[in-house]
């Protein structure tokens, strides 16, 4: 199953917590929301999500409990996808100067590494 790419910022924050949770009633999602709207507004959106199938729910007793539909690293994949389509015209090497421009200070000898030999790797598995 694809991942549509398109969130709103209230569904982002809603996916946010139910992958941090794996799972959560629409009151536990409002709670851990920032800034919450009201609790209608939190199950229209649950709601919501669940028709783009970025969600499904459960029924617990008299209420429903909420868990993402894709794995949170398909996901990932998804969402870095749509920014290097969207920011870099799909250019892997353009996103990874990016981020290496953002974060090259931060990154120690260690990550560095790792991340060069994910490099050959994919050099290795690319012939």
């Amino acid at each position: 199953m694809s991942v549509p790419a398109q969130l709103s910022r209230r569904e982002r924050q809603i996916m946010d917590i139910l992958y941090e949770r794996g799972k959560a009633s629409a009151g536990e999602v409002q709670k851990a929301m920032p800034d919450a709207p009201g609790y209608s507004a939190v199950r229209a959106l649950l709601r919501i999500l669940e028709e783009k199938g970025h969600v499904r729910h459960e029924e617990l007793g008299p209420k429903y409990v909420y868990l993402p539909v894709v794995a949170p690293n398909k996901a990932r994949r998804s969402a870095v996808k749509h920014v290097m389509d969207t920011f870099f015209s799909g250019s892997p090497e353009q996103i990874v100067a990016a981020l290496l421009d953002v974060s090259a200070s931060r990154l120690t000898r260690e990550e560095l590494d790792r991340m060069a030999a994910m490099i050959e790797q994919a050099k290795v598995e690319g012939k």
